[in-house]
């Protein structure tokens, strides 16, 4: 009893329909009896547990006779959810044009959600993506993150080189990318190169704040200090000479970078591939949470994490329920032969066309609709006309 009533809360938060409109749906259980639940039982950290827990029981039932290896990369980005203008963290967002707050996503390369985290309009999405790849708390070892242009800043390249992952950014206008020379004296040592270099790194400065750099990569470690708060510290000092280092650390990684990217074309599919998982996951969070057209009726925080973290559920419950369907069907012999390698390379766990969102419509076809009574309404006659008609009855 308790377990179904917990279930019925994670689905009414998740899919954004609410407590009172999922009590009268007709399960048997009230409204109080759903409220009692999620007072006395779904709190933020018991939610973000469940969403784990189906992370690696997902990891764990994977076939790597038909999935492969397991994967270290993931895919993050932010979605943008309209929310009520009345509340403190209700911003702009000018790149999306509305008011609402961020979701900030993480999602590994077979379509499974490792993280997710609320976060304001005005927020550091580069601290976004550095917490979720260290804070997921799933079993997963993350060595890369493929991000969108928000990315490709120098200073989030510093910082992930400290923490030991690759930051993997798609670049828009890589024309227009500047790149720095490994050492000075030699400027036509590249002369390919020559309309794109710049000054050389400078390696002394990087040399004297390296045991600070670490301090603070430790500090996000072992959560001493958020990301967040380190990068608003510094930014509020740019002058600031740990700062000044991680970006000379940064913009020899980004040279790094970019040099790998122009140079494989498989790194430039890798990166488009999880982008394009990225964005299929974003859509299947729009179906799921499909109550009051996608905005966040709550003004209060703690609601919208809620809505945040159940909704991260029943999109993990999805790929795992799915992950196990696929597993069974395609695991008979007669599929053996028949997937090619560009087939496996295919499938994904994320489809949603068996989801009936908005429940059962069962359609009595012995009746008819009675219709007898509607007056239809008569064609529709031109604006002058209808002055004449009128002056001629009068």
């Amino acid at each position: 009893m308790l377990a179904e009533r917990l279930l019925l809360v994670i689905y009414a938060y998740g899919t954004n329909t609410g407590i009172k409109a999922v009590a009268s749906g007709g399960h048997g259980h009230t409204e109080d009896e759903l409220r009692y639940v999620r007072r006395r039982y779904l709190s933020a950290e018991a939610a973000r547990a469940i969403a784990v827990q189906i992370a690696n029981a997902t990891f764990a039932a994977r076939s790597t006779e038909l999935w492969g290896q397991g994967s270290t990369a993931v895919a993050s980005d932010s979605t943008h959810v309209r929310a009520y203008d009345q509340n403190l963290f209700t911003e702009w967002h000018s790149r999306y044009g509305g008011r609402g707050v961020l979701i900030y996503w993480h999602v590994e390369k077979k379509s499974l959600a490792i993280h997710s985290q609320l976060i304001n309009c005005t927020a550091s999405e580069v601290a976004a993506m550095i917490e979720g790849a260290m804070r997921h708390g799933t079993t997963m070892d993350v060595e890369a993150n493929y991000t969108d242009s928000h990315g490709q800043s120098e200073i989030g390249f510093g910082i992930t080189r400290l923490l030991n992952f690759d930051l993997l950014p798609r670049i828009k206008r890589i024309n227009k990318v500047k790149l720095y020379r490994p050492v000075a004296g030699e400027p036509d040592a590249y002369p390919q190169l020559t309309p794109a270099l710049t000054r050389p790194i400078r390696w002394e400065l990087i040399a004297q704040q390296y045991d600070q750099m670490i301090k603070y990569a430790t500090a996000i470690r072992t959560r001493t200090a958020s990301t967040e708060a380190i990068l608003r510290r510094f930014t509020r000092n740019a002058s600031h000479p740990t700062y000044a280092a991680m970006l000379e650390v940064g913009r020899a990684q980004k040279t790094i970078f970019v040099a790998r990217y122009l140079r494989l074309r498989d790194l430039q599919r890798e990166i488009e591939e999880g982008l394009n998982v990225m964005e299929s996951s974003n859509g299947a969070n729009s179906v799921i949470a499909y109550g009051k057209g996608g905005e966040i009726a709550s003004n209060r925080r703690d609601e919208q994490e809620m809505f945040v973290l159940c909704l991260r559920i029943l999109q993990s419950a999805l790929v795992y329920v799915n992950t196990l369907m696929l597993q069974d069907i395609l695991g008979e012999p007669e599929w053996a032969g028949l997937l090619t390698p560009a087939d496996r390379r295919g499938l994904t766990p994320l489809f949603w066309s068996h989801v009936r969102p908005y429940g059962e419509v069962n359609l009595d076809m012995d009746t008819r609709l009675d219709l007898a009574a509607v007056k239809l309404p008569g064609p529709r006659v031109p604006t002058d006309a209808a002055d004449q008609q009128s002056s001629e009855r009068a």
